[in-house]
């Protein structure tokens, strides 16, 4: 790939204006080999630029496809990547703060799931947060969103070695990641249409070992016992206490239904009574129940750049179009030949034409 080559630009400020532009926008100019200019990054955040979960993940992600990264530093507002081919290997990500592993985790996986040849990425992240503020909690990654990457045919492998929460974090994880952009594994179509009936509803709380005297996991639980109880939903609950570097807290409900799966999270807090964190997680599982909608709102635009890269005509009912949404359509349709139609709160992709890596 030339640095002459044109170059896609994007608005790092638009709409939603975070993170997500730089991960979605970076991980697509991997997998089509087409070089990106981002400006702008975060512009909309009170610390504008490249926090450490950011610079982090692109780093990363050049190595994965050999790339060439100009304007990677901590604090930086602009850069520009020069993917190459995407290498199936064994990753090595040394995080050393509390960074989210999972938004980590999304800038990879799109990438490592269209890796070349038949051999699996192998990614062990050393340092990190599972379960930190402003990101998705590890548990509705693992039950929920690789969950729902199963439906179209991912496999993705994880094995949890040590749990970490803000500020001290030290989480240590490996995650291994089959190639599915190829022509043999492609769907002609992904629909999240309905749910089907509800089977159960998970509710995983969670908690480090120096919150366990005060059984905050289990109070976590009262809360959604208090919402939930009356309702007589197939309920099942599960407790876990882990030794981790610093106290922290997390709870996830996850609504199993024939189809689909949804779910909701909330953090502990210093000074938030754990029986309303388990509440507020509970009253938005609610929210999402009333819906009727395939996917949550946090899947909603998690889901949409796989919805690009897999299958020529996609769609997926969601709880809410919101400006993640929005932001991640814009920037997908800056790299793939297709465009998303939004009606309520229906999303649907359609492929314009023939792409050079769905044909590997």
């Amino acid at each position: 790939m030339s640095n002459s080559e044109e170059i896609i630009k994007i608005d790092g400020g638009y709409l939603e204006g975070g993170g997500q532009i730089l991960r979605t926008a970076c991980a697509l100019s991997a997998i089509t080999q087409k070089p990106c200019h981002i400006f702008n990054i975060r512009q909309s955040r009170p610390k504008p630029g490249l926090m450490p979960q950011h610079l982090l993940g692109i780093q990363a992600l050049a190595h994965l496809c050999d790339g060439k990264l100009d304007g990677d530093f901590f604090g930086s507002k602009e850069i520009k990547f020069y993917p190459q081919k995407i290498r199936p290997q064994n990753l090595n990500v040394k995080i050393g703060t509390a960074a989210s592993v999972t938004l980590i985790l999304q800038t990879l996986i799109p990438a490592a799931l269209c890796a070349e040849g038949n051999k699996s990425v192998k990614i062990t992240l050393d340092g990190g947060a599972f379960d930190t503020f402003f990101s998705p909690t590890f548990d509705y990654f693992q039950y929920v969103f690789l969950k729902i990457l199963e439906k179209i045919g991912a496999k993705i492998e994880i094995n949890i070695l040590q749990r970490g929460y803000y500020p001290e974090g030290k989480a240590k994880l490996e995650i291994t990641i089959s190639p599915l952009c190829s022509a043999e594994q492609r769907a002609e179509q992904i629909n999240f249409l309905e749910r089907g009936e509800l089977r159960k509803i998970l509710v995983i709380s969670g908690a480090s070992e120096f919150l366990k005297n005060k059984k905050v996991a289990e109070r976590q639980i009262m809360g959604v016992k208090e919402i939930l109880g009356k309702l007589k939903l197939p309920f099942e609950e599960k407790i876990e206490y882990y030794p981790t570097q610093c106290p922290g807290s997390q709870i996830c409900l996850i609504a199993e239904f024939a189809d689909t799966i949804i779910g909701t999270d909330n953090l502990g807090k210093l000074g938030k009574r754990a029986e309303d964190v388990g509440k507020e997680a509970a009253l938005d599982l609610l929210k999402e129940q009333k819906s009727r909608a395939c996917l949550d709102k946090h899947m909603a635009d998690q889901i949409l750049p796989y919805l690009a890269l897999l299958g020529k005509k996609n769609s997926a009912e969601v709880s809410e179009i919101t400006n993640h949404c929005k932001t991640n359509i814009l920037v997908i349709e800056k790299f793939l030949p297709g465009k998303f139609q939004i009606k309520n709160n229906l999303i649907s992709w359609y492929l314009k034409q023939a792409a050079k890596f769905y044909n590997k």
